[in-house]
């Protein structure tokens, strides 16, 4: 197998105001932009085609992956206008495909971050014949997805919606966006529309009779849709617990990217990331969280399981908990940001604005 489409194409609603100026999968995590993540682990698996499935800021990827020669792989762009769901992405990339009909073609989902054995769900596509194959995996709530029940050889039986009431959850198991398709399956999407490969590609194939076959991988796995599962995520790169090629350093509590700065009594604890030019002063405490590049955290501040944007400011002895700061913006000093709050891009909080404490 040698040949991938990534569907990258979302407009990340869910993580804004990170995706105002930034497609989803060009969020910096662990320092580099998601996407990098995913191409690294599909080049150690074999594959050195990819084509990316783009919409939302389509003119955003190839200035930095280029033609992918420098990330080991061939990369080729194709944008969506309108944009045309997942199934209809994976249908209007496939002219880019060289694959035979009977071939692998991978499809990745470009906002998930996995564990998952790339090569066993190839192999267990190969062995099992099937028409496509799907990664799944076990959660502990599946309430907030759809099920997949699979057979006792890991055919699947059905396609099921959110389920609302306890009778309604017969398995714990759910999509988890990653596919292998054989190469003649993708011909059969209808092209030119939008089209849901969830609700729509996958049930019509079941309906016909085609083979579909679930591989349940429990290895790491995150839906980085929301900002709390991005900074989680980039965290767990950096402290090693998601696995990653692309990380550029050893993993451990902390990663200062180049250019950065830290005053040596600055406390970086918990996966934090310090991208490129941002500067972190004295007195500071930050853990689990991202700054980018550019930003600056003034002295005495406070900052655990946040995302701090590019260029944005922390004033001092402000505390933020669990937020996420657009690109640009301004904290001033002595402000409490708490667990949900966005600020958008180039806003400005006046000092001791925001509290949920005394101000004494």
């Amino acid at each position: 197998m040698t040949e991938a489409i990534l569907l990258v194409g979302g407009k990340g609603t869910r993580l804004r105001p990170l995706t105002v100026h930034t497609p989803k999968p060009m969020v910096r995590a662990a320092g580099v932009p998601f996407l990098e993540h995913q191409l690294a682990r599909a080049r150690a698996a074999g594959v050195r085609h990819i084509v990316l499935a783009t919409s939302y800021l389509a003119e955003d990827f190839q200035p930095y992956f280029g033609d992918g020669s420098s990330f080991g792989v061939h990369i080729e762009y194709v944008p969506e206008k309108p944009p045309l769901g997942t199934g209809g992405a994976i249908r209007n990339a496939a002219s880019y495909l060289h694959s035979a009909p009977e071939d692998p073609v991978l499809v990745f989902n470009g906002d998930i971050l996995s564990g998952l054995d790339i090569r066993r769900l190839v192999d267990t596509h190969e062995s099992s014949g099937a028409d496509v194959s799907l990664h799944l995996t076990q959660v502990t709530d599946p309430r907030a997805y759809g099920l997949v029940p699979t057979d006792e050889t890991g055919r699947v039986l059905a396609f099921l919606e959110k389920p609302q009431t306890p009778e309604e959850i017969v398995t714990d198991q759910i999509n988890a966006g990653a596919y292998v398709f054989r190469r003649s399956v993708i011909d059969t999407i209808p092209a030119g529309r939008p089209v849901s490969v969830e609700r729509e590609t996958f049930p019509n194939l079941l309906s016909a009779g085609a083979h579909l076959q679930g591989m349940v991988d429990s290895t790491y796995w995150l839906d980085l849709g929301t900002p709390a599962a991005f900074v989680r995520g980039s965290a767990d790169l950096v402290l090693g617990r998601a696995p990653s090629p692309a990380v550029p350093g050893r993993c451990g509590d902390r990663l200062i990217l180049p250019t950065a700065r830290v005053a040596p009594d600055a406390k970086l604890t918990g996966g934090t990331v310090v991208g490129e030019g941002a500067f972190v002063a004295e007195g500071a405490r930050v853990f689990g969280s991202t700054i980018l590049p550019g930003a600056v955290i003034e002295p005495g501040a406070v900052i655990t399981d946040s995302l701090i944007g590019t260029r944005a400011r922390v004033g001092e002895r402000s505390v933020l908990t669990g937020t996420v700061i657009g690109d640009g913006a301004v904290i001033g000093p002595d402000n409490e940001l708490r667990d949900g709050m966005r600020i958008w891009c180039d806003a400005r909080i006046p000092a001791g604005a925001v509290r949920f404490s005394s101000d004494q």
